[in-house]
């Protein structure tokens, strides 16, 4: 049964996400149902910030960047990678190992070369290279929760674009837009003090997190019912 291990990559939790749910997605699920869920778990992880809940932001942030794997299979969209030309180490805007965009009051996102010897190996380094780069003591959580349902519209907002017109640039908005997703999800789950590898090892150690099989044979209305 597929696993995810607690020293796997972003792109193993793609590839895990692709062998349990890929069949079932494509079956029951259209990109715009694919957005909706991915919405609706983000959106009740900020629920669980606002009532101070950790356990409902844990799981609901974890089951978010689920649907967001989902997204980019569906897409075809290689995220981990994205994610690191979005993010070498440096802030994405200002190019800072620590960014300093509200000190420096940056106003133009400065170009950026990703060093492949620097890359994370792991979700658990990834989640540490956005600790370096956004400290969580910089902020508070519900200004990462804000940060967060802010880059969820705009993912939505990118892929209405390009399923209207289908231009090359608004699909690199897509993956744009993705990349800087997973990074509010890592900057929400380091504010809130969640091991992310930790958890989704503990939740996907046996194919499906709710029925255990691979793939996945949940039904819609199941889905539908989950709840934390």
């Amino acid at each position: 049964m597929p696993k995810f291990p607690k020293n796997g990559s972003l792109a193993d939790f793609q590839r895990f996400i692709h062998k349990v749910y890929a069949m079932p997605d494509a079956r029951l699920y259209s990109l715009e149902d694919l957005l909706t869920h991915q919405q609706r778990f983000a959106m009740r992880a900020i629920k669980g910030i606002r009532k101070g809940k950790k356990i409902k932001i844990e799981f609901n942030l974890i089951i978010a960047l689920a649907w967001l794997m989902a997204i980019a299979n569906r897409l075809y969209v290689d995220l981990e990678t994205r994610v690191w030309e979005r993010f070498p180490n440096l802030c994405s805007y200002c190019g800072e190992r620590t960014c300093v965009c509200k000190v420096m009051k940056v106003k133009k996102r400065i170009k950026i070369k990703p060093r492949r010897s620097q890359k994370p190996k792991s979700v658990a380094e990834f989640q540490a290279m956005f600790e370096n780069i956004y400290p969580s003591n910089t902020r508070t959580l519900d200004h990462a929760g804000i940060h967060m349902a802010e880059e969820v519209g705009e993912i939505s907002e990118a892929v209405h674009n390009f399923m209207g017109e289908h231009k090359g640039a608004q699909f690199s908005d897509i993956e744009f837009e993705m990349a800087d997703l997973v990074s509010c999800i890592m900057g929400v789950a380091n504010s809130a003090h969640i091991d992310i590898a930790s958890t989704l090892s503990k939740m996907f150690s046996n194919g499906c997190h709710v029925c255990h099989k691979a793939p996945c044979t949940c039904r819609f209305s199941e889905v539908a019912n989950i709840k934390t």
